[in-house]
C-alpha cells in the first residue's frame, strides 16, 4: 500500500535519526541563518525563538510551496521536514483537522444585495483612500465607544494574519497563511466555501461583476499566481502566473476597473539575494493587466525599463547583475480622469541604481506605456546582505531601504485641485500633482524614517487630511532581536493642501508585554470623525479626527474562542488596516515577521448597547 505524501513526511519527521538531524541542522546553517539567525532590525525573517512558535505544517509549506521555497530549491523531502522539524521542534499532525462552522447548507447566494454596503480590495475605492463614508459605514462616532466582539475566526497553521478582508453582499471573503481563501457570512463568521490556493495569500481581495452574469473575486499570492473565483460559490474561473522569476509575490490587491484586472508585483529577491553564491540581482517590478473575463494578459510594463546585464563579481567569484528591484508591493491606484494607474515602487536591489525605484510611476491604462515618474529617495540599493556578516551581495553604493510600501491616494480637494498623496518608510508624507507629471506640491517629516521606520503599510484620506501612522520600529542595542518599548509610533492628520500638521496623537507605550513597541506599522482607516490605528504591541485604537482624543481601544493579543473551532489568539497589527461595514468592524491580528507577536485570528465587532 502507497503511503500518502503527508503521512511519508510526518514518519519522516517524527522518526528524525541523529544524522538527519544533523543534516537539518546544517541546511539550516547554509540556507536560513543567514536571515533567521541575525540580529540586525533591518532583517525582516522571523527569529529561530519566534519560528518555535509555528507548526511543523507551516514551516514545511513555507520552503515547499511558499515564499521561502526559493531557499530550498533542491533539498528533497527528507530534508526539508528536517529543516521544519529542526527549527519547530515539532512533528507533522497526522489528525486532519475536522470542518467547523459551517453555515446551514440552504444559505447560498448573497445575504444582502451586492450594491449595498462593501469595503472592496485594499483601499474601498479605485483611488486607495481608504476612508468608508457614512451611508457605507454604518458606524458614527457616538457609536465606537460602544464596539464589541461579535465572533473571532480563527487560520489553521499560521502565525500570521495579514491578508486584509474584504466585505460584499453580505459575504467577507479573505486570505490566510493556510493557503486558503475563506468566503464567511459577514454577521455571523460562519463559513459559506472554501479555496485551497496554491501559495499563502497576502492581497486584500477585490471584487467585480462580470458580462457573464457571475460576480468575482480577485486576489495573489506569494508564488505570484492571480486568481479569479465565482464570489458566491468559491469555484475557480482563472488562474494566470504573472512572473516567472523564482523571488516573484504578489503582495497588493488587484484592482479591477472597466473589464480589466490590474496587478503590481513584487519580489524576495531582496532576501534571497543576500547569499553570496547566488547571481543578484535580475528581478524586476512590474504591472500587469490582465482580462477579467478569461485573465489573459493584456499588456505588461516594467518598473525598470532596462533589462538587467551582467555588472560586477563579489568576491566568491559570483556574477552579479543589474539594475534590478523597484517592486510593486501595494495596489495600483486608479485615475478615470486621465486614464492613468499610479504605483509606488521599492528600493533598487543592486548597481547601479535606477531613477524609478523609491518612486511614484504613472502608466497608460490601456497600453502600459510609463507617463511619468516621480523619484523620492535616489541611490537606494538595497538587500538584506547589507546588514548582515556577509556582504558579499551587497551594493557598493548602498543606500538606506526607504521605499514605498503602500498606494498612493488620489484625492480632489474642495477647491476642485487634484493631488497624489503617500507615506514613506523614510519618515516623509509627500504630495504630488498628477495633472503635471508629479510635480512636488509638499513634504512633510513625520518620522525618523529607518528598515522598518516611517510609514509602512498605508495612510487613509477625506477630503481634507491625509491620515499617517508612523512606525519607526527600533530594536534593542544588546545584540538580540528585542523591540525597544520606548521608540516609535505616533498618529498624524496633515492638511492636504499645505502638508501643515493639524492633529497630532503622541506615541502610547505599550506596557511591559514581550516583544513591545508603540510602533504604528499597520494600515489606517478613516470614516466620518473618526481614524482607526493598529499597533504593533497588539492595541487597535479609535481616535477623534476633530481633536485626537482616544474613542476607543482594544487589545487583541489575546485567545480566542472562534466560531469554526480553530484555536486563535491576536499579536501584533501590521500589514492590513480595519475594515469598516454596515455598522460592524473587522481586523486581522497577528504578524510574526521581523519577530513581531504571532497570531492567527480575524475578529468582527459590532456596536453593543449603552
Amino acid at each position: 500500500m502507497k503511503l500518502s505524501a503527508a503521512i511519508a513526511i510526518a514518519l519522516i519527521s517524527s522518526c528524525l535519526p541523529a544524522a538527519a538531524q544533523q543534516a537539518g541542522a546544517d541546511l539550516y546553517a547554509q540556507r536560513c541563518a543567514q536571515c533567521h539567525d541575525s540580529s540586525n532590525a533591518a532583517v525582516r525573517a522571523p527569529s529561530r525563538t519566534a519560528l518555535q512558535s509555528r507548526s511543523f505544517d507551516e514551516v514545511l509549506g513555507a520552503i515547499t510551496t511558499g515564499p521561502m521555497a526559493s531557499f530550498a530549491q533542491g533539498l528533497a523531502s527528507d530534508e526539508r521536514a528536517a529543516i521544519a522539524s529542526l527549527v519547530t521542534g515539532k512533528a507533522a499532525s497526522l489528525v486532519p483537522t475536522e470542518s467547523a462552522g459551517q453555515c446551514a447548507q440552504n444559505e447560498t447566494g448573497f445575504p444582502q444585495p451586492i450594491d449595498g454596503p462593501r469595503w472592496n480590495g485594499w483601499g474601498t475605492d479605485i483611488n486607495n483612500s481608504r476612508f468608508q463614508p457614512a451611508a457605507m459605514a454604518g458606524l458614527a462616532q457616538d457609536q465606537v465607544p460602544r464596539l464589541r466582539l461579535k465572533w473571532a475566526f480563527g487560520f489553521p497553521d499560521t502565525s500570521n494574519a495579514n491578508a486584509q478582508p474584504a466585505v460584499v453582499g453580505g459575504l467577507l471573503f479573505v486570505g490566510g497563511g493556510d493557503r486558503k481563501v475563506h468566503a464567511l457570512d459577514a454577521k455571523t463568521g460562519c463559513t459559506r466555501w472554501e479555496f485551497p490556493t496554491e501559495a499563502p495569500v497576502r492581497t486584500a481581495i477585490s471584487f467585480a461583476p462580470l458580462d457573464n452574469d457571475q460576480s468575482a473575486i480577485f486576489f495573489g499570492d506569494v508564488r505570484a499566481n492571480v486568481y479569479a473565483l465565482n464570489a458566491a460559490t468559491g469555484k475557480l474561473i482563472w488562474k494566470s502566473k504573472v512572473d516567472d522569476h523564482v523571488a516573484a509575490r504578489i503582495t497588493g490587491a488587484p484592482v479591477f476597473y472597466s473589464g480589466v484586472v490590474y496587478v503590481g508585483v513584487s519580489s524576495i529577491e531582496e532576501a534571497i539575494g543576500s547569499r553570496p553564491t547566488y547571481q543578484c540581482c535580475t528581478f524586476r517590478g512590474s504591472v500587469v493587466a490582465l482580462k477579467a473575463e478569461t485573465g489573459a494578459q493584456i499588456w505588461k510594463a516594467y518598473t525598470i525599463p532596462e533589462a538587467p546585464h551582467p555588472t560586477r563579481a563579489n568576491a566568491l567569484g559570483t556574477q552579479l547583475f543589474g539594475p534590478a528591484g523597484a517592486s510593486v508591493w501595494s495596489a495600483p491606484t486608479i485615475d478615470v480622469q486621465r486614464q492613468a494607474l499610479y504605483v509606488a515602487t521599492s528600493n533598487s536591489y543592486a548597481d547601479p541604481a535606477t531613477d524609478t525605484s523609491d518612486a511614484i510611476l504613472a502608466f497608460d491604462l490601456a497600453t502600459g506605456r510609463m507617463l511619468w515618474h516621480q523619484q523620492a529617495t535616489p541611490k537606494d540599493s538595497f538587500v538584506v546582505a547589507c546588514f548582515g556578516t556577509d556582504q558579499s551581495n551587497c551594493p557598493e553604493d548602498r543606500g538606506p531601504d526607504h521605499d514605498f510600501g503602500q498606494s498612493p491616494i488620489l484625492v480632489s480637494l474642495r477647491n476642485g485641485q487634484r493631488v497624489l498623496v503617500i507615506g514613506q518608510k523614510s519618515g516623509v508624507v509627500h504630495a504630488l500633482d498628477p495633472d503635471h507629471e508629479g510635480k512636488i506640491l509638499w513634504q512633510t517629516r513625520i518620522g525618523k524614517g529607518g528598515a522598518l521606520g516611517g510609514t509602512e503599510w498605508g495612510s487613509a484620506a477625506d477630503q481634507d487630511r491625509i491620515y499617517v501612522a508612523n512606525s519607526d520600529v527600533r530594536f534593542l542595542r544588546d545584540g538580540t532581536r528585542r523591540l525597544n518599548s520606548s521608540e516609535g509610533g505616533g498618529l498624524f492628520g496633515l492638511d492636504l493642501a499645505t502638508g501643515r500638521i493639524a492633529m497630532q496623537v503622541a506615541p502610547v507605550a505599550c506596557g511591559d508585554r514581550p516583544q513591545c513597541s508603540p510602533a504604528l506599522s499597520a494600515a489606517v482607516t478613516a470614516i466620518p470623525g473618526v481614524v482607526f490605528s493598529g499597533g504593533v504591541s497588539g492595541f487597535l485604537r479609535a481616535y477623534a479626527t476633530d481633536d485626537a482624543r482616544l474613542l476607543w481601544e482594544i487589545d487583541t493579543a489575546r485567545d480566542y474562542a472562534t466560531v469554526n473551532g480553530v484555536a486563535a489568539h491576536g499579536g501584533a497589527m501590521d500589514g492590513p488596516g480595519p475594515v469598516v461595514v454596515d455598522g460592524m468592524l473587522y481586523v486581522n491580528s497577528g504578524y510574526a515577521q521581523w519577530s513581531g507577536l504571532p497570531g492567527n485570528v480575524l475578529l468582527a465587532f459590532e456596536v453593543g448597547n449603552p
